[in-house]
């Protein structure tokens, strides 16, 4: 079995002496894991870094294999997150993330682009954190969790939508409301397309779905803890905006 593809580094991990494992999610074969022989020798080691964009060729004898791979860097984005903390702590909120939650070799081209393009926004404070908001509402979409905030689930209209139903995730309109708001989720005009919202309309949104990473999407994948590294990176952003 062989084949070759484009994909974005999501995590290394050392395998014996000079070898490391890799995780990698590609373009058309989703997240794929595979051993880089020489993987920590000073050639390659400086190549594997997570958000790096990789060619890369992966071959096995059997299809279930782990197999092997071969890399070649297309971009690295080193440069663009280690000058920066908001930009190192959001690069590794994505590739946790998305190492995280994606089923392995399941391809999600639509993912993967928005992925791609959010990485290529790294020290674009203007525009990253409405983009990384965005790609968090895209992984609960694409790991069958996505809000619907269309319409009230109470009655179908789509005025005064400003709760999310914790248990449906779907929004409830402020008429219907009633005795059950202490117990909604906050609908950040942004989270339905409305305006660019601000710093501090963006973190109440992030708040809001990361709720469902932690309340709905990890139990989903055997209780476990959402990564260590999403949350650093709400919490600096929330911290930046509050001192600005």
């Amino acid at each position: 079995m062989e084949w070759r593809d484009q994909g974005i580094l999501l995590s290394v991990r050392r395998h014996g002496e000079t070898n490391a494992i890799i995780d990698v999610f590609t373009i058309e074969h989703g997240r794929h894991a595979g051993i880089v022989r020489g993987g920590t020798s000073r050639k390659i080691a400086p190549i594997l870094q997570p958000g790096a964009q990789l060619d890369v060729s992966w071959r096995a004898r059997l299809e279930d294999h782990l197999g092997t791979y071969t890399v070649e860097p297309l971009r690295s984005r080193a440069a663009a997150a280690l000058g920066d903390r908001l930009s190192l702590a959001g690069l590794n909120a994505v590739t946790a993330l998305l190492a995280f939650a994606l089923p392995e070799r399941e391809a999600n081209t639509r993912l993967y682009k928005q992925s791609e393009q959010l990485l290529d926004l790294l020290g674009q404070h203007e525009v990253w954190p409405l983009a990384y908001l965005r790609f968090e509402m895209a992984l609960l979409e694409a790991c069958g969790m996505g809000l619907d905030l269309s319409a009230c689930a109470v009655t179908g209209t789509n005025e005064n939508l400003i709760y999310i139903s914790p248990r449906t995730g779907r929004a409830v309109s402020e008429q219907v409301a009633g005795p059950w708001v202490n117990k909604l989720l906050p609908l950040p005009p942004i989270l339905i397309g409305q305006g660019m919202g601000s710093d501090a309309e963006i973190e109440q949104a992030l708040r809001t779905t990361g709720y469902f990473l932690s309340q709905k999407l990890a139990p989903s994948l055997g209780n476990r803890s959402l990564p260590e590294a999403r949350g650093r990176y709400v919490d600096l952003f929330s911290r930046l905006i509050t001192r600005t």
